[in-house]
């Protein structure tokens, strides 16, 4: 199944994709990061739960309820038509559940049931509908063993050897097991609706499709509800705008507020290649364009949650790490599955990453920027990160002479990386600020003057003949990352360098405008093949276009870009520029806060540039500031 097709369902705690068929192939319980239960995305047998009419592979239409987190897919047959609706439930909060414990952010009224519901309807005709639950614990290595409970054939219960989980299945279908699958099957006619929903928490399943349904639209106006607290402009694009922030809120660990970069693991960057990796942990250098996305769009709770387990981990940290799990965790080993083939034969499947203990510059600047940004757009900085500042930026100032593996994590060896240059930089420019709001005068001198060596050096050294950027000190070869020096604002827009930095690199490093994080025939990045243009780093130029004015170009390069959008308006990692496929980890987070940084740069550019009376020729201007000017 192409990896843009799956539809991405959340409840905070848990995520699924389901495939445009009707089968949930990946799903980890109980939270993000646990080990699968449906994992056929990576595997035919690691488990899957399906249902469709008998003998229809192809939906007619896929959608999500607008506005939800619920996905309709409807199904033509040529005897009738049938509805199949799914969610992962949300409720009321439950102060009683001893999930609720976990939560470390400020309880809202509402909680993740810990149920996935499907719900079948019949609209016209007769259909006959079958239903098939495959659950396979631990990725795919534990086979589900069923029994029946007091509800008789309406109710069975999953168990595996050596497993705490218990899965509980309940339906108004008649249940049937055959090994470690519960099957049903029953024909439906005009107007006739079961329900099916899969569960694993304390809060007790609906028994009645009445009940089922009811659950349903009470998730259904959660998620609407929601959505209408944002801030979105009245544009052709407003769509994405607001899928893309449907996707972060799912993508963020409610206990905690931490977002993952991704649902899934292993989703491979090429094809039958070895760049497979992990992404259900957060990035510490997500926070950054995380907290810009949210707070643009009018969501500062989720922002400030963000911000919060950024602190918490900052505060308890002698060394703030690149990257943790998603309820703080610091030891995130990598390990390979090789039971396992992996999404399309790309083996290996990975679990972990190793990348957590690599040294990476970048981390200082975005910690300190994330503080900076919350101090401008919150008008408020908690007295416990003064101290934390103050390490960060004496950590930065330590380090930034040293080389790293760049933002990128590569693995063929440690070198002075431009970007990672610049967000040492930043840790120290924003350092320097927020000691001038905490009343910290000759700290904010002293790091000032810091801050212009950092800056006088990665001039004279990082900086080709031609005037642009380049990768690293030691090459004249383009990367991708330092189309953030103008969104960072480490030169004015108008810079001759950042100019010619962002035209070399749109210019230089796309395949057919789609933008590649570097060559890979130039950088050792310890792994060999190639890899699809980094959805990104595309979103990064199309910001950088409108930085340095370049209107028209931006605007057409967005556009093609939310044109490969997947089905649901969803995005993967990369887009392979040859064939518009969408390939790694999916849904990305990172992806959609580009999205949205991107998209809200040229709608406001548009409306200057019509305000203008349509110039032809472009002028130089700034469209969405950051909070550092």
């Amino acid at each position: 199944m192409p990896i843009a097709d799956y539809g991405f369902l959340s409840d905070g705690e848990v995520n699924a994709l389901i495939s445009p068929g009707g089968s949930v192939d990946w799903m980890c319980v109980p939270r993000f990061d646990s080990p699968s239960l449906f994992g056929r995305v990576l595997g035919r047998h690691a488990g899957a739960f399906r249902i469709s009419p008998v003998d229809i592979e192809v939906p007619a239409d896929v959608r999500y309820l607008p506005g939800t987190m619920i996905i309709e897919t409807s199904w033509g047959t040529p005897t009738g038509w049938i509805v199949v609706r799914d969610a992962l439930l949300m409720g009321p909060w439950r102060h009683e559940d001893t999930r609720s414990k976990t939560h470390r952010r400020t309880p809202t009224d509402y909680d993740a049931e810990h149920v996935l519901l499907r719900t079948v309807r019949c609209v016209s005709g007769e259909v006959q509908v079958s239903m098939e639950c495959e659950p396979v614990f631990d990725y795919g290595r534990k086979t589900a063993s069923w029994d029946y409970t007091e509800h008789g054939y309406h109710q069975g219960q999953a168990t595996a050897d050596g497993e705490d989980l218990r899965l509980t299945l309940t339906t108004d279908l008649r249940l049937g097991f055959e090994g470690g699958q519960a099957n049903a099957r029953t024909l439906l006619k005009e107007g006739d609706t079961r329900f099916v929903a899969l569960s694993w928490g304390s809060k007790p399943p609906p028994l009645t499709y009445a009940e089922a349904y009811s659950r349903q639209v009470w998730t259904a106006h959660h998620w609407q509800h929601w959505l209408a607290r944002g801030k979105f402009p009245d544009h052709p694009w407003r769509t994405y705008l607001q899928r893309s922030a449907l996707t972060l809120k799912g993508l963020t660990y409610t206990p905690t507020g931490a977002i993952a970069a991704a649902g899934t693991t292993s989703l491979p960057e090429t094809l039958g290649g070895g760049r497979n990796y992990d992404y259900r942990y957060t990035w510490m250098r997500d926070a950054t364009f995380a907290l810009w996305g949210l707070y643009s769009i009018g969501f500062d709770w989720e922002a400030l949650d963000f911000f919060s387990f950024i602190a918490d981990v900052a505060t308890r940290d002698d060394h703030v790490q690149i990257m943790y799990g998603i309820a703080g965790e610091r030891e995130l080993d990598e390990y390979e599955l090789d039971h396992l083939p992996g999404y399309a034969n790309s083996r290996p499947v990975r679990i972990g990453n190793a990348a957590y203990n690599q040294q990476q510059h970048d981390v200082w600047g975005a910690l300190l920027d994330s503080v900076y940004l919350h101090a401008k757009t919150a008008d408020h900085l908690d007295g416990r990160m003064w101290p934390i500042l103050n390490k960060q930026v004496d950590e930065a100032l330590k380090h930034w002479r040293e080389p790293d593996a760049g933002i990128w994590e590569v693995r063929g060896g440690l070198k002075h990386f431009t970007s990672s240059k610049i967000m040492c930089w930043v840790a120290v420019d924003r350092g320097a600020k927020l000691a001038r709001i905490m009343g910290e005068t000759g700290k904010a001198q002293e790091w000032e003057l810091a801050a212009e060596e950092i800056k006088e050096d990665i001039l004279t050294h990082g900086v080709d003949k031609r005037g642009v950027f380049t990768q690293h000190y030691d090459t004249t070869a383009l990367d991708a990352s330092l189309l953030l020096a103008p969104l960072l604002r480490f030169l004015p827009p108008d810079d001759p360098r950042i100019r010619a930095t962002v035209l070399a690199i749109a210019d230089e490093l796309t395949v057919h405008d789609l933008v590649l994080r570097y060559k890979v025939e130039e950088t050792d990045d310890g792994f060999s093949g190639e890899e699809g243009s980094f959805t990104i780093c595309s979103f990064w130029l199309v910001s950088a276009l409108c930085e340095i004015g370049e209107y028209q170009r931006a605007r057409k390069l967005c556009a093609k870009l939310l044109s490969f959008a997947g089905a649901l308006n969803l995005y993967g990692e990369e887009i392979d520029a040859h064939t518009g496929q969408h390939l790694g980890n999916f849904p990305q987070a990172f992806t959609h806060l580009a999205l949205i940084n991107a998209v809200l740069h040229v709608i406001k550019l548009e409306a200057r540039h019509h305000h203008d009376g349509n110039r032809q020729e472009d002028t130089m201007m700034s469209s969405q500031p950051h909070p550092a000017d």
